[in-house]
């Protein structure tokens, strides 16, 4: 029987819907499914997932303390005897920016294995330089196969020189029914008023003073039948969020609740009217696929990198540049006003999504490790 090992930074709960889709695929097949995380706990996301009763071993580098209070030399020596133990025929790898990541690369290369990237990076991430884009062109090379999220993800590997052939799509999905309307329309309300919702690590690429901006135009077009907005999440930027909604005197429509965990967001997706998410920069945005998959229409920046594959252009949501605050203000009141049917842009969303399911991840992953064997 031959192991496959899927490495993340950290399992959070849709990292655990895509394995566990995986191991439940790979159960009458000649496979073994294995977890492994550099670290239980992390800090860029403080998710807590239930990882009792899975269908897969998973398997923790750190499990007592935060990643980052571990020195990278630690954590690597332990995926190197973690590695030696399991002796995994088959490594998928979630990028190449953490050193424990590329070790598992250099691993599988010195052992002789396959190792299937993992990637969600598109070409605008971030400004590319050629030295350093030179430097990913031979990595990339190191792979047999890729699992990404979409069409622009697919766009930059073929661009570093990765055969179409070996790029296989299904990365970016969460567990779809945790946010079933069937399953969270009867929550209780979180507040009284119709409202827009977004739900962001409060952090510069998330553009979350625009987004507020674009709200105060709106509430000052529309003030008697405006909706409320609600901002849930937390991070450095909450005291200038804060000030910037108390002077532009939001306090009462604007609303943050703060960092929520999966299963308390599900009462502020069961109830809001429409989802809006205005990254300036975003790999793909995942919690779009959430608000999806709760039936809501959504706003959704163009820069997302989710943006070409869910949203089709008023029949599920709209997209908007997020450096044009007059447009994303009109898509608000469209969306408020009746003009739009949201009930159907909703249920739209739903049914686009269900081909973004664990599901697919599965089948994504299978085709790529497929290919890999063949070209080994």
């Amino acid at each position: 029987m031959k192991t496959i090992a899927i490495l993340f930074v950290n399992y959070g709960p849709y990292h655990i819907a895509r394995v566990t889709a995986l191991a439940e695929a790979y159960s009458d097949r000649n496979f073994k499914v294995v977890g492994i995380e550099l670290a239980r706990q992390e800090l860029e996301y403080a998710w807590i997932a239930n990882t009792e009763k899975l269908p897969f071993v998973l398997y923790s580098l750190v499990s007592d303390q935060l990643l980052q209070q571990i020195p990278v030399y630690e954590v690597t020596s332990r995926l190197i005897i973690l590695l030696k133990n399991l002796k995994p025929d088959v490594i998928a790898i979630s990028g190449y920016s953490h050193p424990a990541m590329l070790l598992a690369l250099f691993w599988s290369q010195w052992k002789r294995k396959i190792a299937i990237l993992l990637s969600e990076t598109t070409e605008y991430d971030e400004p590319r330089v050629g030295l350093k884009e030179q430097i990913k062109r031979w990595l990339i090379g190191q792979y047999q196969a890729a699992l990404v999220g979409g069409k622009p993800h697919q766009r930059y590997l073929l661009k570093l020189g990765m055969a179409k052939a070996a790029i296989f799509t299904g990365y970016d999905v969460v567990g779809n029914d945790d946010y079933h309307p069937e399953k969270i329309r009867l929550l209780p309300k979180p507040i009284n008023q119709p409202y827009f919702l977004a739900i962001n690590r409060f952090v510069t690429k998330k553009n979350l003073p625009f987004l507020i901006n674009a709200y105060a135009a709106y509430r000052q077009a529309n003030n008697q039948e405006a909706w409320n907005l609600v901002l849930c999440g937390d991070g450095e930027m909450r005291p200038q969020l804060e000030q910037q909604i108390a002077k532009l005197g939001l306090q009462d429509s604007v609303h943050l609740p703060g960092f929520l965990q999966q299963e308390e967001l599900l009462p502020y997706f069961a109830h809001a009217k429409c989802f809006i998410h205005a990254s300036i920069q975003e790999q793909w945005g995942l919690v779009v696929n959430e608000a999806m998959a709760a039936g809501l229409p959504v706003l959704v920046s163009n820069r997302c990198g989710c943006f070409e594959d869910l949203i089709v252009e008023e029949v599920n949501g709209f997209g908007f540049d997020p450096t044009n605050q007059k447009q994303l203000t009109n898509l608000m009141l469209k969306i408020s006003s009746g003009e739009v049917n949201i009930e159907k842009m909703g249920e739209a969303a739903l049914e686009h999504i269900q081909r973004f399911s664990p599901d697919y991840f599965a089948d994504g992953l299978i085709k790529a490790v497929e290919y890999a064997l063949a070209h080994h």
